[in-house]
């Protein structure tokens, strides 16, 4: 392992590739901060530059863009409420509120050391399970990922701050959101009211910045703004107390651990991470209250999550050759385009590649912490601009991205549209958080059953005799049952003390 690690410190630490790794970072960090937009268009735009790369450079260069989009799009998430990139919608949820109640300086502070730790963490796992963790991921076939799904949706409606009932709504509108649009399987249009721009579907940023930002933006203007409390952005403002550090150590390392086994998943990616991580993360706290209203864990765990997601997710792209998400796909397409076939034999025939991008990854966290922490205080700042220059040029940068994720106006109608629901939905006491993790979940959990289906011939018993997807449909039964049970305060106790422990 230390001369796997020499080798591709040999490979990272070269000048050009210092400067593209660097460069990389930071543009994946201002693509973050712009919401909607989102590491694809960015990687679309630099891949043509990848033919005058060696590729070793070139995948430095575009896998920086993709982790550092990460670390940028909690920034507007937690200042303004608007998710940045899909997966920072779930921080929101309690970023914003931190960021009213004068913390948010506290909460960018430790997004970046948590990110830093998610990181590092899904760093570490690659370089020492790449290929353990590619033999476990074909173990999962289509019953096993249809029945994590599942699991995952019951979990969503569970943890919802408005209830179990509520939160199921929730779900249920994003699953049906999800099928808009055409069915990959026959071809036709399904629920598109014969909209043409509705054929392939609602996209994700659409919906995320719709619910959170425009409907924020539409909720401030009947909120008086509060004035920024003085001296939030110095950095003894931005420093974490002791309480602070001992309550976010156990997120950050479950949200670690959930987003490095979920990344590694073909197919799943950060969204499904930071879902997950955050649900979680609020079934065991003990103090779920405080969760929506400013929890520190509630940005900690699924900024974790998502950072660490965000590096496993190469290992079934390398070893594997299956991307888990158009952007992996154009990581794909990079390497294919210097005739490197990505597989179980890319670690043994181009070491200096794998390693090197290893090391690059942790060389790239280390330069994202110091890019971010120094403009911690500039971008507390824009909780100081007046609120009529401000939601003005909100509404402007979210109309923007709307638009630049498919050259399409009816997108930014869309997310006007999305825009008036959310604050509906906030009137009557619904909580948004649910409606995008079915949104998310939905098409996946079809596509997974059409495959178990045709496998078995249409035997729905494959989602029973399978091992794996039992064991996971038994767990999904227990913890949806105990929810309505009088035991579920007890169940929900003893989970919590099984998994601090």
């Amino acid at each position: 392992m230390i001369e796997n690690l020499l080798l591709g410190l040999a490979t990272a630490a070269t000048p050009m590739n210092l400067l593209l790794c660097l460069g990389g970072v930071f543009l994946g960090t201002a693509v973050g901060v712009l919401p909607g937009i989102g590491p694809l268009a960015a990687i679309a735009m630099l891949l043509p530059l990848t033919f005058h790369l060696p590729p070793e450079a070139a995948l430095v260069m575009l896998a920086g863009v993709y982790y550092g989009n990460e670390y940028g799009g909690s920034t507007t998430s937690i200042l303004l409420n608007i998710p940045g990139s899909p997966s920072s919608s779930i921080t929101c949820i309690d970023g914003y509120p931190m960021a009213r109640s004068g913390r948010a300086g506290l909460a960018l502070f430790m997004t970046a050391i948590a990110s830093f730790a998610g990181g590092v963490f899904g760093i570490s796992i690659m370089a020492w399970a790449s290929p353990s963790l590619a033999d476990f991921a074909l173990m999962f076939g289509p019953a096993e990922y249809f029945s994590i799904m599942l699991l995952g949706l019951v979990a969503a409606a569970i943890v919802s701050g408005t209830g179990t009932v509520r939160g199921g709504m929730m779900v249920f509108l994003g699953v049906l959101l999800g099928t808009v649009g055409m069915d990959v399987t026959s071809g036709t249009a399904r629920f598109t009211g014969g909209i043409l721009e509705l054929r392939d579907g609602i996209g994700i940023g659409v919906i995320a910045v719709g619910i959170f930002g425009v409907a924020e933006v539409i909720a401030a203007l009947r909120e008086k703004a509060g004035a920024i409390p003085e001296g939030a952005g110095r950095l003894r403002a931005m420093w974490p107390g002791r309480r602070d550090l001992i309550r976010s150590g156990g997120p950050a390392a479950r949200g670690a651990m959930v987003g490095a086994v979920v990344g590694a998943l073909p197919g799943t990616g950060q969204n499904v991470a930071s879902f997950m991580a955050y649900a979680l993360e609020k079934k065991v706290s003990p103090n779920r209250r405080r969760f929506g209203q400013g929890a520190l864990e509630g940005v900690v765990a699924p900024e974790a999550a998502n950072s660490a997601a965000a590096q496993t997710s190469f290992i079934p792209t390398l070893t594997l050759g299956i991307p888990g998400s158009p952007t992996m796909a154009l990581m794909l397409g990079a390497l294919m385009i210097h005739g490197i076939t990505p597989g179980p034999r890319i670690i043994e025939d181009h070491p200096d590649l794998f390693w090197g991008l290893v090391v690059s990854f942790l060389i790239g966290n280390l330069m994202l912490v110091v890019l971010n922490i120094p403009l911690i205080g500039i971008w507390v700042r824009l909780l100081a601009v007046p609120p009529r220059v401000l939601y003005p040029a909100t509404i402007v940068i979210i109309c923007v991205g709307a638009y630049s994720i498919e050259s399409s106006l009816a997108d930014v109608w869309l997310t006007i549209l999305f825009g008036v629901l959310g604050y509906l939905l906030r009137l009557w006491r619904f909580e948004p958080a649910p409606l995008l993790i079915g949104f998310v979940l939905g098409p996946m959990m079809e596509e997974y059953f059409r495959r178990a289906m045709l496998l078995s011939r249409g035997d729905a018993t494959i989602f029973l005799t399978h091992p794996g997807s039992a064991l996971i449909l038994a767990v999904t039964a227990v913890v949806f049952v105990t929810s309505f049970l009088p035991v579920g305060p007890l169940w929900t106790r003893a989970m919590r003390r099984l998994i601090r422990a």
